[in-house]
């Protein structure tokens, strides 16, 4: 169970995906990165048991604006899980990086108040039916709503004038989910997040043309944060006990 004590001035960015290795953690540290660079304070919840984005924020240098880390995976004996994920008061922003292989009935954990909720997908088969069950968990079990338009796709690491990247682009159309951003498959990423920044820190004429295609994914993510919260939002559905097993229901306190 996710319970984030926040406040109403949050805004909660969501980076969703079911399979490893899609490239969700650096989505999760380049968004908390642009937001830092704008001058905006922001908070990085890490809740994947593999940590790549709380050491990402170690290797952040001193001389770039702060990025508050959330080390939501780990087990603390010291303190409560309330205290464990508490948003500090000065923070308006916060970026979720979440763990793979998340249970349907527990997406809504996650998903329930997020002003957006980002998934990237990767040019390949694999990583095409990982997320189509999961846009399909997301719309039928966490009962996240198409008409809020909160959901966004990523067409993520993609190389044009693919056989694969064509593919992906006729599957992506198919969901009826809007795809926000397509972003290159650029070492620039990888030499970013080895010096603990995001490619909108960097250099810019190094990075030009990955600035380039994240125009519209931060188009698309600045209305949705500037859209208030409606009750489908914060909507928390009844799960059902599923034949056999007992599922809980999980009471999410969200205070945006």
């Amino acid at each position: 169970m996710l319970n984030v004590p926040g406040h109403r001035k949050l805004r909660k960015i969501v980076v969703l995906n079911p399979k490893g290795g899609s490239g969700k953690t650096t989505l999760a540290i380049n968004l908390a990165g642009y937001l830092a660079a704008g001058k905006r304070r922001v908070a990085l919840m890490d809740c994947d048991p593999q940590g790549s984005a709380t050491r990402w924020l170690a290797r952040r240098p001193e001389n770039f604006p702060g990025i508050h880390g959330i080390v939501a995976y780990a087990t603390s004996t010291g303190a409560t899980r309330s205290w464990q994920l508490r948003v500090p008061q000065d923070i308006r922003y916060l970026v979720i990086d979440t763990p793979a292989a998340i249970p349907a009935q527990q997406l809504v954990d996650f998903t329930r108040g997020a002003h957006a909720i980002l998934v990237p997908v990767l040019p390949s088969n694999i990583d095409v039916h990982a997320v189509s069950r999961l846009v399909a968990d997301l719309l039928l079990t966490a009962k996240v709503s198409r008409r809020m338009g909160r959901l966004g796709v990523i067409a993520n690491r993609v190389r044009e004038n693919t056989l694969a990247y064509k593919k992906l682009m006729s599957f992506l159309d198919c969901l009826a989910i809007p795809v926000v951003g397509i972003l290159r498959d650029s070492q620039n990423y990888v030499h970013s997040a080895d010096e603990g920044l995001s490619i909108h820190e960097m250099r810019p004429s190094r990075v030009t043309k990955d600035l380039a295609r994240w125009q519209p994914l931060v188009g698309w993510l600045e209305q949705k944060l500037e859209t208030s919260l409606t009750a489908r939002d914060l909507h928390h559905p009844i799960l059902q006990p599923v034949a056999g097993s007992i599922v809980p229901f999980h009471h999410i306190r969200t205070d945006n």
